[in-house]
């Protein structure tokens, strides 16, 4: 049933996105490196001619497809910020719980963001300077609200933030932690106080 509702869906597409789904599913579940621009082709219904008309290499594609990715996890800050206007607490952790409620797919199938960097060691790949990019703006992102939410220091806030919500995508990858998202809201919650209660203390 699944396979027919996603030809289904997949059909209506134009080539080009045909490809990125195709892409997205193949490198999230196989990697980069194991996955061949024949078997993308193959399972975007078109033909290795096709798919280089619209990514000149397969590097080209990879970029763009974490270009996707990235620009999803932006547009939750902004979903955030709409929801909760003028409380930027909520907003953070709001970004909290929407990493909690991705970690069970992230149990089988893993961050996108980590397993393309473990596959991408040249720092000077675009692709993986995208990567860098995203995340670089998500910390100054995250240090903006600390800032609005009044909290002492909001850069190392920010960072104390990022560490738990990507050590709990990392420790759901491995297995190593078990209940990581009831941790990873209470040790959000607990970083918030605690920068709140310093700056309030005399």
């Amino acid at each position: 049933m699944e396979r027919v509702s996603r030809q289904s869906r997949v059909a209506k597409l134009p080539p080009r996105e045909r490809i990125l789904d195709a892409a997205e599913e193949l490198f999230s579940r196989e990697g980069i490196k194991a996955v061949g621009v024949q078997a993308i082709a193959n399972r975007a219904e078109t033909t290795k001619m096709a798919l280089y008309r619209h990514f000149t290499t397969k590097d080209a594609l990879v970029e763009e497809w974490l270009r996707i990715v990235a620009a999803d996890y932006t547009a939750v800050f902004d979903q955030l910020e709409t929801a909760h206007p003028g409380d930027p607490r909520a907003q953070i952790l709001g970004m909290a719980r929407f990493v909690t409620d991705g970690l069970p797919e992230i149990s089988h199938r893993g961050c996108p963001f980590i397993n393309s960097i473990a596959e991408l060691p040249d720092r000077t790949h675009p692709a993986r300077r995208l990567i860098e990019a995203h995340k670089a703006g998500q910390v100054r992102r995250l240090a903006d609200l600390c800032a609005r939410a009044g909290l002492s220091d909001p850069d190392e806030a920010a960072a104390e933030i990022t560490f738990v919500l990507e050590g709990a995508q990392v420790s759901t990858q491995n297995g190593s932690i078990e209940h990581a998202g009831e941790r990873l809201m209470r040790l959000v919650d607990a970083i918030l106080d605690r920068h709140s209660a310093s700056k309030a203390a005399p």
